[in-house]
């Protein structure tokens, strides 16, 4: 069984590595990691990101699932590129999992970025735009999904000293991913 493994990790400057350890993780429990970075991809070509896009794409339709690292990625929030991978799984139906090592309700998180008030009864960031307040730990839209086409988003008790190389919380959503999609 197949596990696209999604997230801003390509862009680490260990990337590679990092797809390594995690295809490994995935392997020792049975399943086969598909890594972005494993596309033989031109970046010379002048159509390099769409090279990208495609092949990402071809991957996640090989896939029978996604693990997705919603960590949050330059802001408050998840990476766009692997929300949109997440949507693109969850729309074909296939088993969605996800965590994050940042386990901070989304509007805490915003207000560490910018100044959140009260107003009306509804916070409001510097702009005076609705700050999404569910108590939930990313946009309603992505925990959703991970509730109706795989499990909940999987947080770590305390949010790990590096967020970006601690990959117990990984491993918790590959072993779901294993019982899952390994017949007893």
């Amino acid at each position: 069984m197949k596990i696209y493994l999604a997230g801003p990790d390509v862009f680490l400057p260990d990337a590679v590595e990092i797809g390594r350890q995690k295809a490994a993780i995935c392997a020792a429990h049975g399943l086969t990691g598909l890594y972005p970075l494993d596309n033989a991809i031109d970046l010379t070509s002048p159509d390099a990101s769409r090279q990208i896009f495609c092949g990402n794409e071809a991957m996640m339709d090989e896939a029978d699932a996604i693990i997705a690292n919603l960590t949050p990625f330059r802001g408050a929030g998840a990476d766009p590129g692997t929300v949109y991978e997440l949507g693109y799984m969850a729309g074909r139906r296939k088993i969605c999992l996800a965590y994050s090592n940042d386990g901070a309700v989304y509007a805490d998180r915003v207000g560490r970025f910018m100044d959140v008030t009260s107003e009306d009864g509804r916070l409001v960031d510097a702009q005076g735009l609705t700050v999404e307040d569910f108590g939930l730990v990313d946009n309603l839209m992505m925990i959703h999904a991970l509730e109706l086409h795989g499990c909940p988003l999987v947080t770590p008790a305390q949010m790990p000293i590096d967020v970006w190389h601690d990959l117990a919380a990984f491993e918790a959503c590959v072993r779901i991913a294993a019982a899952r999609l390994i017949a007893p």
